[in-house]
């Protein structure tokens, strides 16, 4: 199954946006919010440390704010520029989301990012716990402010393209695999009835498969990181240690893991960095590869909505994490940081103009079914990508999707306080998002993580269920 979307209506929004951070993503949304909206440049306003360099505010027309945000100075100085009806857009690194959200429910605005981010320091303080630089503590964090704020002006947290947009695609991916096996399957009213269909889906494990190709003439050189989203953001999420949904049906408990001891429990944390951990994955271009396994939201909130419980035991749940192979200068990029203890490089490159070919395969892998493994997502090409929006590539664009689909459900929806993207419609979201995914499939196979192993050196296997994490991980 392959589609491709037509662009829809716009959708009514009579506010202003504040935007803060201007990188890539912040870049490369601009315009499509513009578009969509039907904004003039004076309803969007950037808040960046420096002043833009990329010269896409001026082209735009944006003005630019230039002040570095601290946990300190937040609120007198955003608190102005928000009146009820706005959005504050936190496309930023190291400025508190849970803050944000606390002034944004003063101010009575809107609320939207791609990462739930503490103040500086937290992901990379040696004195802190394991436990405590996870994602799964922020997450709580956040879920236990919410406890008695069950309305108010819409807060979405984590919306991008993954954490965000894949929840949708896994939602998506349910149905569609349900109406391949002629099941009679309505769509799901409670997570409850997602978690129920998952379960006679046989759905054991899910990764966020993606495999980036986009490349450039200029390959990496020595002392640089290139990426093809912020390096920044990449780095700090992956010296986190690496996360995982856990499932009922693994059997075989990870010699470094731990769990958490409160909260949710759907998810454990293994004791070394997501970039020092790879696992065995698959999509239909690529075939199986190596990703990484790095901590992402949505591995966490996935496997806490598709849980099922009875009499307050969990009897169902799927393992779920991200499987990352990002570009290949990003894979050399990370080779080194690795051979330098963990140190980033002194110079940083963001790929997008320069790149000369590459797409982005990102989607949700699902595993367990007895028809085979079933991926769902997103083609998206450079080709594409440029002729769909400026200050574009395939990943930008993937991730500005998200965000438009988040944007759009929480206009719609204007009082519903804090929520995930788990909480949203995915039918609301895909229909923003879609026009600017590329091609969409739906792909069967027959890989396991268990296929064509190599027979020259003894691993350590389950051969009797492949869908354990031991099959996955890679010594």
């Amino acid at each position: 199954m392959a589609t491709k979307r037509k662009e829809q209506a716009q959708d009514r929004f009579e506010g202003r946006i504040l935007m803060l951070g201007f990188g890539l993503v912040g870049q490369a949304a601009a315009p499509v919010l513009m578009r969509h909206f039907g904004l003039t440049p004076e309803r969007l306003r950037v808040v960046k440390p420096s002043e833009d360099s990329s010269g896409v505010a001026k082209k735009l027309g944006i003005e630019v704010v230039v002040a570095r945000i601290d946990e300190g100075n937040h609120a007198p100085l955003l608190g102005p520029m928000l009146e009820k009806g706005d959005f504050l857009l936190n496309l930023s690194v190291d400025v508190s989301s849970l803050a944000l959200i606390r002034l944004c429910r003063e101010r009575g605005a809107f609320y939207l990012d791609t990462c739930n981010e503490p103040w500086p320091g937290r992901y990379d303080d040696p004195s802190l716990p394991l436990a405590r630089r996870s994602n799964y503590s922020l997450r709580e964090e956040v879920l236990a402010w919410r406890l008695d704020k069950r309305n108010g002006p819409t807060a979405v947290i984590t919306q991008g393209a993954n954490p965000g947009l894949a929840s949708a695609l896994v939602k998506q991916a349910l149905l569609n695999m349900a109406a391949d096996m002629r099941m009679k399957a309505e769509v799901p009213e409670s997570y409850e009835g997602w978690a129920e269909l998952a379960r006679k889906l046989e759905i054991k494990v899910i990764h966020i498969a993606e495999r980036d190709t986009q490349a450039t003439p200029q390959r990496k050189a020595r002392g640089e990181f290139v990426n093809t989203w912020s390096v920044d953001g990449f780095v700090d999420e992956g010296l986190q240690p690496a996360e995982l949904g856990w499932g009922v049906h693994e059997r075989h408990w990870p010699a470094d893991a731990a769990r958490h001891g409160y909260g949710s429990d759907a998810a454990i944390y293994l004791k070394r960095p997501g970039i020092g951990t790879r696992v065995r994955s698959w999509t239909p271009l690529e075939g199986p590869y190596h990703g990484f396994l790095v901590t992402h939201a949505e591995s966490i909130s996935i496997a806490d909505h598709l849980t099922l419980r009875e009499n307050g035991e969990v009897v169902y749940r799927p393992t779920v994490h991200y499987a990352y192979h990002p570009c290949d200068d990003a894979v050399l990029s990370l080779h080194e940081v690795a051979g330098k203890n963990w140190q980033l490089q002194p110079e940083r490159r963001i790929v997008r103009e320069d790149i000369a070919s590459g797409m982005d395969e990102l989607g949700v892998l699902l595993m367990g079914n007895p028809r085979g493994v079933y991926w769902y997502g997103s083609r998206l090409t450079i080709e594409e990508a440029r002729k769909l929006a400026p200050f574009n590539n395939a990943t930008s664009l993937q991730v500005v999707a998200g965000i438009l689909g988040g944007m759009v459900w929480a206009l719609r929806n204007p009082d519903a306080g804090l929520v995930e993207p788990d909480d949203l419609d995915h039918r609301v979201v895909l229909e923003a998002a879609l026009p600017y995914l590329g091609e969409m499939a739906g792909v069967y196979g027959d890989w396991t993580p268990l296929k064509d192993r190599s027979p020259l050196f003894s691993e350590e296997t389950d051969a009797e269920d492949p869908w354990q994490f031991i099959n996955f991980r890679v010594g």
